[in-house]
C-alpha cells in the first residue's frame, strides 16, 4: 500500500528530497555528527523539510550546524531532443 501512496504523491508533483544535516553533539559541542533525512516534498517551498527542521530545533538537543539538500522529481515529462548531426572520433 505504501508504494501506491508514494506514486500518487509523485503524480501530484512531489519529488524526493534528501537532506544532509550536520549538527553538534549535545555532550561534545565541538564534534559534528551527520544525519541523512529523506522524504517526498514539494519544491520550492519544501514544507516537509522545513517542518522537520522546526521539529529538530524545538525537540532535539543537538544544535544544527548546516543543512544541505537535493531534490529530484521522479516523474516528469520525457526529455526528447532532435539530433541533427553525429560526430565520430576514430
Amino acid at each position: 500500500m505504501r508504494d501506491h501512496a508514494e506514486f500518487e504523491l509523485m503524480l501530484k508533483g512531489y519529488g524526493l528530497t534528501t537532506a544532509q544535516i550536520l549538527y553538534h553533539m549535545p555532550d561534545h559541542p565541538h564534534v559534528l555528527q551527520t544525519f541523512i533525512w529523506q522524504h517526498y516534498d514539494l519544491a520550492p517551498k519544501f514544507p516537509a523539510l522545513y517542518g522537520f527542521i522546526e521539529f529538530w530545533q524545538a525537540k532535539l538537543d543537538g544544535p544544527l550546524h548546516s543543512v544541505a539538500y537535493t531534490h529530484k522529481k521522479l516523474i516528469s515529462p520525457t526529455e526528447w531532443r532532435n539530433v541533427s548531426g553525429e560526430l565520430r572520433l576514430h
